[in-house]
């Protein structure tokens, strides 16, 4: 593993550099994205964001969303351009089976790849990394990459300080999650002062909803809520009928699964999703509780202690069901 540090030496001349995230990006990771996008054209590199897939409409207004390619639609186009790169940088994500077929022409690829990344046990397909799971999102740990490694902080523009804050704000809960420090609230307040429009960038993030997807909303509360006091859990299951009766796109789920969580008495909830190719798993958690661990050994999945996520192959009913029936295994933690 190559010293991060080093990487200011050979940004120093232009390079041809991809940036990409993981399946299905959200706030985080494509504010992550774009803001080490926004930062990098500043020094004269040729620069190109490729996302594994799309990623939901609320975030099209990030700057310079515009130049974002999407791997599934420009097969071709993605895959020279990675094996053209000199520097690949992965972003919020630690596993190249986080980006799905496109893992493999960026493994595949010559040129050094970057993992910046807040999430447990990281693979090693990298040279240069700056990971810590201290930090509440990975747009605060691209601020540091910025500020404190490049030590250049004057390329901190509105452009970089609007996507850097949609990144730790959507990843901190909107600055309610245990990990928001009294250091991520220096850097917000900083990137404030850099011309970041707090005000404006929650309007757009969570005040943009369709009638479609309120609609859905209120459905999934009044008629796949489950609760299980017994266990201290709440599920909402939704089946792919329901998704195709509302016209859901992509981000329409997104936040759903804390409702369930905001339940007073709840540590821990469930959001259960049948997709077209697979039944998609979330969890959040409370406390000490161990989300992460149940993704990681029941779902083929991973994340946060108390954010985590997984997938299954098996029929949403029998997801639905593994789920219910591991809620005794942990019916002591639950009920601390």
């Amino acid at each position: 593993m190559l010293p991060i540090k080093q990487l200011k030496e050979v940004l120093a001349q232009p390079q041809k550099i991809v940036i990409t995230t993981h399946h299905k990006p959200d706030g985080d990771a494509m504010g992550s994205s774009l803001g080490l996008y926004n930062y990098l054209i500043q020094k004269g590199h040729h620069v190109q964001v490729i996302t594994p897939t799309d990623y939901p409409i609320f975030l099209h207004w990030l700057p310079n969303n515009g130049e974002v390619i999407i791997y599934t639609e420009q097969l071709e186009n993605a895959q020279k351009l990675i094996a053209a790169a000199d520097l690949i940088f992965c972003l919020d994500f630690n596993s190249l089976s986080r980006i799905n077929e496109m893992g493999e022409w960026v493994a595949q690829s010559n040129a050094k790849k970057v993992m910046i990344d807040h999430h447990l046990e990281p693979d090693d397909f990298d040279d240069y990394r700056l990971w810590s799971v201290k930090a509440c999102a990975t747009a605060q740990l691209i601020y540091e990459f910025i500020v404190n490694e490049m030590e250049e902080p004057e390329l901190l523009t509105k452009e970089v300080a609007n996507c850097l804050y949609t990144g730790i704000m959507t990843d901190s809960g909107s600055f309610k999650f245990s990990n928001t420090t009294a250091e991520v609230h220096q850097i917000v307040a900083n990137l404030i002062q850099k011309g970041a429009e707090n005000h404006r960038i929650h309007q757009l993030v969570y005040d943009n909803s369709s009638e479609n997807r309120l609609r859905f909303l209120g459905y999934c509360l009044s008629n796949r809520l489950e609760v299980f006091k017994e266990f201290n859990t709440a599920m909402i299951s939704v089946p792919q009928s329901d998704l195709e009766k509302f016209n859901i796109e992509t981000g329409d789920t997104e936040g759903l699964v804390n409702y369930a969580l905001s339940i007073n008495g709840i540590r821990l909830a469930a959001l259960i999703i049948e997709r077209p190719d697979r039944v998609k798993l979330s969890l959040r958690s409370t406390g000490d509780f161990p989300a992460n661990e149940i993704c990681k050994k029941y779902f083929n999945g991973g994340g946060h202690r108390n954010a985590a996520g997984g997938a299954s192959d098996e029929s949403f009913d029998e997801v639905v069901n593994q789920f219910k029936n591991l809620l005794p295994i942990y019916k002591t933690l639950l009920l601390q």
